[in-house]
């Protein structure tokens, strides 16, 4: 037989242990202790940039107001590696549709987050350089519209803007691939 299950009605808290929490302002933007993760086989700037060079071009490299022409993908490492940008194609939802415009700036304009701007900075074209970008290198206040790159589509819009603006536990570190593909 069965047992009969019925609905049990639990009492909500009171409106004075709602109003009685108050939010820990000192934690607001830290790090909760979690170490800064380092990779051995990774080279670290004295900015705390992380890069890795997938592949190393065999070009030209850029100097201070150049404008180079740079393709990009971006994934959020600290929340479940979400991608918010993918090279070559335009970011849907199954990073599917035709050619997606490449990336251009002038070296040195401050118009790109600092990551991207240091980690192109020492490229040849055709390289392929991995950055492991820290919050402090990334996008500032959490604002990805202030400084380029920014994602090509809603979808990853969203997925970016979901981890830099969250005020809880979520590490903003962000793994950016950067293939230069020009220099003029």
């Amino acid at each position: 037989m069965a047992a009969l299950l019925l609905p049990i009605s639990l009492p909500l808290p009171s409106a004075a242990l709602v109003e009685g929490y108050t939010p820990m302002e000192a934690l607001k933007g830290k790090n909760y202790g979690k170490p800064r993760m380092s990779y051995s086989d990774y080279v670290t700037t004295p900015s705390g940039l992380q890069y890795l060079d997938v592949r190393v071009g065999t070009g030209p490299t850029p100097k201070p107001g150049q404008r180079v022409t740079i393709d990009w993908a971006g994934v959020t490492i600290g929340y479940y590696g979400r991608p918010f940008e993918a090279r070559n194609k335009t970011k849907g939802g199954a990073f599917t549709g035709d050619d997606k415009e490449f990336y251009h700036f002038n070296l040195g304009s401050g118009s790109v987050i600092p990551a991207v701007e240091e980690g192109v900075a020492g490229m040849a074209v055709g390289g392929i350089r991995r950055l492991i970008v820290p919050e402090e290198l990334g996008y500032p206040n959490g604002d990805m519209t202030a400084l380029g790159p920014s994602p090509t589509t809603f979808s990853g819009q969203r997925a970016l803007d979901f981890v830099l603006r969250n005020q809880g536990f979520i590490d903003k570190t962000l793994l950016i691939d950067v293939e230069l593909l020009d220099v003029r």
